[in-house]
């Protein structure tokens, strides 16, 4: 665990990579149907066949929907933790297909860390998911999160 008066020399600083993820067909398949995005690029492999990408690929927002998890996996929570919250995104970039069956891994640069008082840190982090063997990486995104902690 870190201390939120710790932070300030974090940044800059790699501060976790998760493990791997899986991005089957089935995820795919189950992400397309919950989000309504059946765009057959992710989920006819017969026809996707045909595209530059050669098979089905991930929806960009599945791979980005994984960072909840890559964070938690690869990131010690604050101590005296209250919660966490998303914020939002200052920057997001979709760099490159993740094709069914790939892997994928969360990467975590801490960018800035703003102390906005009562106990709550705004904190910046690159995320940089990667796919594995990939030339690119899915996606580069710098995500804030709001992290409470007990005052």
């Amino acid at each position: 665990m870190t201390k939120a008066s710790e932070l300030q020399s974090l940044i800059g600083q790699e501060v976790g990579v998760s493990r791997w993820f899986t991005l089957d067909q089935a995820r795919i398949d189950a992400f397309a149907g919950l989000t309504e995005d059946e765009q057959f690029i992710h989920v006819d492999p017969e026809r996707a066949k045909a595209t530059p990408f050669g098979g089905t690929i991930a929806h960009g927002f599945l791979t980005l929907s994984l960072a909840s998890a890559m964070s938690m996996d690869a990131i010690a929570p604050l101590d005296d933790l209250v919660m966490g919250v998303n914020y939002g995104f200052d920057r997001l970039r979709f760099l490159a297909p993740a094709p069914s069956g790939s892997r994928v891994r969360g990467r975590f640069k801490l960018l800035s860390a703003e102390d906005r008082g009562d106990g709550r840190w705004l904190l910046k982090h690159e995320l940089t998911v990667e796919i594995d063997g990939g030339d690119k990486p899915a996606l580069i995104a710098e995500w804030l999160t709001m992290q409470v902690v007990k005052a």
